[in-house]
């Protein structure tokens, strides 16, 4: 057996000494957000894993994973209710309260300044 094999050379020549003549595999690339909901639309449609799996190149772990992102991805949106007019009067309510809490916090800053500056005269005991 040749001790050299495999030492010093690219990956295509391990490639043929391991037995695969084939054609070296094209590095993947991203898949876009369409596709990959294209890919899940299959799955869910019914077409096999393993099958989906090897003709896109990417491992069924991978396609799992996307698939329960989408579908989790799904229900929340279901659960989620459509705006209204109740939320234009919240969101202003809110934004409300915090101007009166930034207000009355600075007031209170300006009080302790005021205070340190001249703490409040003792008034005098009426006789």
């Amino acid at each position: 057996m040749d001790e050299t094999v495999g030492v010093g050379v690219g990956p295509a020549e391990r490639a043929r000494h391991a037995g695969g003549d084939g054609p070296t595999p094209e590095p993947r690339r991203r898949m876009s957000a369409r596709r990959k909901q294209e890919t899940v639309l299959r799955l869910l449609r019914g077409e096999d894993l393993e099958l989906v799996s090897r003709d896109l190149a990417v491992t069924a772990a991978e396609l799992s994973g996307w698939r329960d992102q989408f579908l989790a991805a799904g229900e929340a949106s279901l659960k989620s209710r459509p705006a209204d007019a109740r939320d234009a009067e919240i969101d202003r309510l809110q934004a409300k309260v915090g101007e009166l809490t930034m207000t009355a916090e600075l007031l209170e800053a300006k009080i302790e300044r005021l205070e340190v500056l001249r703490p409040l005269a003792r008034r005098r005991p009426r006789s």
